[in-house]
């Protein structure tokens, strides 16, 4: 193999190794977002039934 060839290879290993950590990201903000938007209306209930 050659230089070139062998970092186009490791290049592109590295990319597609990152790619699930990186689609990762938005699933994971989004999830935080659908955990907080829980939580708010949990506690809006909370307040309209407290005595």
């Amino acid at each position: 193999m050659t230089t070139r060839t062998m970092m186009l290879t490791l290049t592109l290993l590295a990319l597609l190794g990152a790619a699930p950590l990186l689609g990762a990201c938005g699933t994971m903000a989004g999830a935080g977002q659908d955990i907080s938007k829980s939580g708010q209306a949990l506690e809006r209930s909370a307040n309209n039934h407290a005595p």
